[in-house]
């Protein structure tokens, strides 16, 4: 109750600018998480519980098959690889999120809803069956999807409340106008999905829920858009070749984890935080996990103005700028990373304070902890008395980044990080008419089933629904 009537306030706020420009400057929201170095500790130890088990697993093995075969390291996909009836149990994947995004429940106990449908042609009354009619609803869902999908959008995809987006078993990849915005929503997961090839729409009418549609201007062109939102867990997506960012966080969003993804073939990756002067974004709490930033990427990886931002145990294959860049004092911590800098000798370094004078990032709260720096790459950290300040502070220890292959083996969509689009092809009006060819390719092999099997799972899913009303 107290989560909804915050973002409704703060929905009401925006809503009448000249009345609320002076309290928005002055806010700050009190749902974040009051102590942020022990969900990163939490994190760091969940990590190190997960590779001990791993390893001790692998020294007990004495056949063929042994529990080690499920075992990855990751605490994330451990947490629900391992039962092999997953596909049956498809909503404890609820339960297997970490830091501060561990909260996101998004459709849990809710009814599970069959995207049967791929396209996407009205953004007012859209047809059952179809993702849009989904997202939109007021009740919390679990949405699964019948076959291989390429869902070319019209305009934005804005999602309501308590929605899971559950890509497994399924080639799932959204394109097009605007892709998909979180605004001022709350309860969002977001699994094993491809997000490629946004680009701005807008100025026309877009619905929101079933009892509200309103004009929308023109978006940024965002990969995954999250705007005064809370709650928020982004898992397995393989995401690249959007308008603006792959993935965008501002307006006061907090409470979102961002794991097992990959990124590539985009110049702005990640922004979190709306400008340096919004005072809501310090309460911004982000954890980056075991993503792969592969390659084609230039900057911002993230770029972070205000709040707690955590990365941890995630692999950079260089860059063309910098990894990490910030400015409005962002704490960035860094832990048990992989970061390989460019060929490129004045690009060597991770960070990047912006447009920030040394006086005055000098105390700003950056730093290292079990880093691995290749091909030159260094870390410029900061902040007064960091060493012997967080050395009090950590009793956990993270795991080396030499674990760091092993972490992010399966970044990106299970089965297949490659965005191709699909059997024919997909135009983009947006950008004088490119047309783009690819194939399918092979997804998930691990997790899809025979066709004969995905039949009778298609069926029973369907009973459920029916079931469940």
């Amino acid at each position: 109750m107290l989560q909804s009537s915050c973002i409704v306030l703060i929905s009401l706020l925006v809503s009448y600018p000249l009345l609320s420009s002076s309290i928005l400057n002055n806010l700050t929201l009190p749902l974040h998480h009051p102590n942020p170095e022990a969900v990163a500790q939490d994190v760091q130890r969940k990590v190190n519980e997960s590779l001990s088990r791993r390893q001790l697993q692998t020294l007990a093995q004495t056949d063929s098959f042994s529990a080690s075969s499920c075992i990855t390291g990751n605490p994330i996909d451990d947490c629900w690889q391992c039962d092999p009836n997953w596909s049956q149990n498809r909503q404890s994947l609820a339960g297997c999120s970490i830091g501060f995004g561990q909260y996101a429940f998004g459709g849990k106990n809710g009814a599970i809803y069959v995207v049967t449908d791929s396209s996407d042609d009205d953004a007012v009354t859209p047809k059952p069956g179809t993702l849009r009619f989904a997202v939109i609803q007021e009740e919390p869902l679990w949405i699964v999807f019948s076959a291989d999908m390429l869902i070319h959008l019209s305009q934005e995809l804005i999602f309501n409340s308590y929605k899971t987006l559950d890509g497994r078993g399924a080639n799932v990849h959204i394109v097009g106008g605007g892709c998909i915005t979180l605004q001022y929503i709350t309860n969002i997961i977001i699994h094993n999905i491809h997000v490629h090839h946004c680009y701005s729409s807008g100025n026309t009418m877009v619905r929101s829920s079933p009892t509200h549609y309103g004009w929308r201007t023109k978006s940024d062109g965002d990969g995954i858009s999250i705007f005064g939102a809370r709650d928020i867990w982004i898992d397995h997506c393989s995401l690249s070749h959007c308008k603006d960012g792959l993935i965008d966080a501002v307006m006061g969003s907090t409470g979102i984890t961002i794991s097992n993804n990959y990124f590539s073939h985009h110049d702005e990756v990640m922004l979190l935080g709306h400008s340096d002067e919004y005072l809501p974004d310090s309460a911004m709490q982000v954890t980056i996990a075991f993503n792969h930033f592969g390659e084609g990427l230039v900057q911002r990886m993230p770029r972070c103005r205000r709040g707690y931002i955590h990365v941890v145990n995630n692999d950079f294959t260089r860059w063309e700028m910098y990894a990490i860049g910030g400015s409005g004092n962002p704490t960035i911590n860094s832990q048990g990373n992989r970061y390989t800098a460019p060929a490129d000798r004045n690009a060597k370094e991770v960070t990047k304070r912006v447009s920030t004078a040394e006086k005055k990032w000098r105390d700003w709260n950056w730093r290292t902890e079990g880093d691995i720096m290749v091909n030159g790459a260094f870390f410029v950290a900061s902040g007064e008395g960091l060493e012997v300040k967080y050395e009090k502070a950590y009793s956990v220890e993270p795991k080396s980044a030499a674990f760091i292959d092993q972490l992010t083996m399966n970044a990106g969509v299970l089965g297949g990080r490659d965005n191709n689009l699909g059997k024919g092809k997909w135009k983009d009006d947006s950008n004088g008419g490119v047309d783009y060819y690819d194939d399918f390719s092979g997804c998930c092999p691990l997790l899809l089933l025979s066709s004969f099997t995905n039949l009778w799972a298609v069926m029973i899913v369907f009973a459920l629904v029916f079931v469940h009303g």
